[in-house]
């Protein structure tokens, strides 16, 4: 019974170390984020709204998606490796339009996922945003 413990004790650390510490208010900023407008000209930035402004609503979508992905990995048992994986997959949901992109259009996705990153707590991408928008990750050895 002591080594069940013992063993039981050990395994629960080990899954308590990989789980991230989700910011209290994690939830209520991910539905905020989801609500507001998006890709609207920004007079304090060099951002002057999104360049192909039909795209705007499938952009929105596409955007929204992510935050729902946050709010998912956020509730179930949730590690940093998990939200860069959401950032990936949000991330290649704009590939098919990455080449009508400007690269403003470009910097505020980025800067979109900065901002998801920041409800939840999470430090870095780990190279997710540098890769899809440079095509390279600077912490990778090339």
């Amino acid at each position: 019974m002591k080594a069940f413990l013992t063993l039981f004790l050990i395994a629960s650390s080990y899954i308590a170390c990989g789980q991230m510490k989700v910011n209290k208010d994690a939830q209520s900023k991910l539905k905020a984020f989801i609500k507001k407008s998006k890709f609207d000209a920004e007079p304090a930035t060099s951002f002057n709204g999104l360049s192909h402004a039909n795209l705007k609503p499938q952009f929105n979508s596409l955007l929204n998606a992510a935050p729902k992905d946050f709010l998912v990995t956020a509730v179930h048992q949730p590690t940093e490796e998990k939200f860069q994986q959401d950032i990936g997959k949000g991330l290649s949901r704009f590939n098919p339009f990455y080449l009508q992109l400007d690269s403003e259009d470009q910097d505020r996705i980025c800067g979109y996922f900065e901002e998801l990153m920041d409800c939840v707590g999470l430090q870095s991408s780990n190279g997710k945003l540098n890769e899809w928008r440079y095509g390279f990750n600077p912490s990778k050895k090339q």
